[in-house]
């Protein structure tokens, strides 16, 4: 077979492995000589306010793996700090390739990066491809019989079901081209090495300490377990003192695990429990290509017109005791205490927790967004966005405006021993499995004797959950008026 090029730079984004790696196999397979890069983009890096920030160590991680398997293979990985955006074209002249691969990023911010990257490397007359990777089905590859984008979930997974088929999940065989990989000058090799995180301003976190693995080996790992007792997903799932989830969020964030290999065994297996993860999936597919069909969400916009209206109180007290896990309501405090320390909260409590702020406290759900957003290491913008528009009422296919969790019975319902609360709510662990749930309707004997006072030793309560919910009923309505 004859190769197409001569060398060929790949720029790996979130896409942190050496197989089943579509921009990767591409090059692999075009030219004869194919050089790796990531970097670590300022643009992105010096706006995070905090320096301790778990992602920036999950990557840099990750990219030490990513980095020695490539040298194991016979080529390297190129690591710099800069601004992506002017340094990856610098570096394509530099190596005097025909062409930079990259696979598609659909956050608007990223694809005004790489448009301005592409533009650049035409003015070098250097091509850029780039390749669908971190989604089954992108853009417009499932739209109604209209010709238009799903707004509502069930009828784009039925679609998106009816479209899977083996093509849409097979592998791409890195494997049989690493012979063309390619390694940089010395002089070039050595400028562009894996600074330690102090040199980029940042600090390590307590990653080792969670016992989140990184990098391939980690997302492996993860699999390898969760395929274990996939079967009893469905039923799992929802209760955060059980070990029910994947745990795979940030490794599909980060790209350490492929969507192609996990959509491949959710749907062979067929289970009820695999049947229901494949739904996670999908949904991450319906949340990408709503944010690409309208890129005005990344912008604060509401999906639906009709309640940019709302006019929230926004209460600061409020808002701090939610961010700070000290708002009285035990498994509300609990999701976010779980946050703050680790980085991750359970699916079912970002629901909880989301629904308590905007429902409960009357806080803009656009405030909770920033909070995650700065906060979980699995971080996805569509995903998030979709999330809390979902429990704001204002997303697509969102739940309706009248449907309020309420936090004691979602406690009681999914925390039925109170074992999660106990974990992170430590101070009313000598409560009973019954009185975990709501603490402040102890009496005051029974608080006497379990040496626990509310109100000093946990707070009471910030709101009325059931006063609370009549003011969100009355907010809604008249921004439907």
């Amino acid at each position: 077979m004859s190769l197409q090029i001569q060398k060929a730079l790949v720029w790996f984004r979130r896409d942190l492995r050496d197989f089943d790696h579509a921009a990767l196999y591409h090059a692999l397979k075009q030219a004869a000589n194919v050089y790796c890069v990531f970097v670590f983009d300022r643009h992105i890096l010096d706006t995070l306010p905090n320096k301790a920030d778990r992602r920036v160590e999950f990557i840099w991680e990750s990219v030490r793996e990513l980095k020695l398997a490539l040298q194991q293979q016979g080529g390297d990985l190129l690591v710099a700090y800069d601004f992506a955006e002017q340094f990856i074209p610098q570096l394509a002249h530099t190596l005097q390739v025909d062409a930079v691969y990259s696979n598609c990023d659909y956050e608007p911010a990223a694809i005004a990066r790489d448009a301005a990257v592409a533009a650049h490397l035409k003015a070098k007359k250097i091509a850029f491809h780039q390749y669908k990777d971190q989604v089954i089905f992108e853009q417009d590859e499932v739209l109604s019989q209209a010709g238009k984008p799903y707004g509502v979930f069930t009828p784009y997974r039925n679609a998106h079901i009816k479209k899977l088929n083996d093509f849409y999940v097979k592998p791409y065989p890195v494997d049989a081209y690493l012979h063309h990989y390619a390694v940089a000058s010395d002089e070039i090799a050595q400028q562009y090495v894996l600074r330690e995180l102090a040199q980029m301003g940042f600090t390590r976190t307590n990653l080792q300490s969670m016992k989140l693995p990184t990098g391939m080996s980690g997302g492996k790992a993860l699999l390898e377990d969760f395929l274990e007792r996939i079967s009893y997903y469905e039923e799992a799932r929802n209760f955060p003192a059980v070990k029910g989830p994947s745990y795979l969020s940030v490794h599909l964030r980060f790209g350490t695990v492929s969507i192609r290999y996990l959509a491949r065994v959710a749907w062979q297996k067929g289970s009820a429990g695999a049947t229901t993860w494949l739904n996670e999936l999908i949904w991450r597919d319906f949340y990408f290509q709503i944010l690409y069909h309208r890129p005005d969400l990344a912008e604060g916009k509401a999906y639906k017109a009709e309640y940019e209206a709302l006019h929230f109180p926004n209460n600061p007290a409020h808002y701090l005791a939610w961010c700070e896990g000290k708002t009285g309501y035990p498994l509300v405090d609990a999701a976010m205490r779980q946050l703050n320390q680790t980085g991750y909260m359970h699916n079912r409590l970002r629901m909880v927790a989301g629904s308590f702020l905007v429902k409960d406290l009357l806080v803009d759900w656009r405030w909770g967004e920033r909070y995650f957003a700065q906060h979980l290491i699995d971080f996805d913008f569509s995903a998030n966005n979709g999330g809390w528009q979902w429990a704001a009422s204002t997303g697509c296919d969102a739940q309706p405006y009248f449907r309020i969790f309420n936090p004691v019975s979602q406690s009681e319902k999914f925390d039925p021993q109170g074992k999660f609360i106990r974990k992170y709510v430590p101070e009313i662990a000598m409560c009973s499995d019954k009185e975990i749930h709501a603490p402040w309707t102890i009496s005051s004997f029974r608080q006497q004797l379990i040496a626990l006072e509310i109100g000093r030793d946990y707070p009471y309560p910030i709101v009325d959950h059931a006063v609370q919910r009549a003011l969100a009923l009355d907010l809604y309505k008249s921004a439907k008026i």
